[in-house]
């Protein structure tokens, strides 16, 4: 696979399932995977981070500062 390709379902689900990709079960870190927001372990669940991946961190910390701003404006 290049760096262009996108990954094929069975790769994806690969890297979902590979316990290797999961600290302590909870935390998703897979630097192959350019997903920002896989899926969570238990389908249907909704998503989780990808912490390997820099744009995921910098997009949960944008998600959490703006729910504060909120917080902050109306209190």
């Amino acid at each position: 696979m290049t760096q262009t390709e996108k990954p094929s379902r069975e790769t994806l689900d690969g890297w979902h399932d590979d316990p290797k990709n999961w600290k302590l079960s909870i935390f998703y870190f897979n630097r192959t995977d350019k997903r920002i927001f896989p899926p969570k372990r238990m389908q249907g669940m909704g998503w989780t981070v990808n912490f390997a991946n820099p744009w995921s961190i910098l997009a949960t910390i944008g998600i959490v500062g703006f729910i504060l701003l909120i917080i902050r404006y109306f209190r």
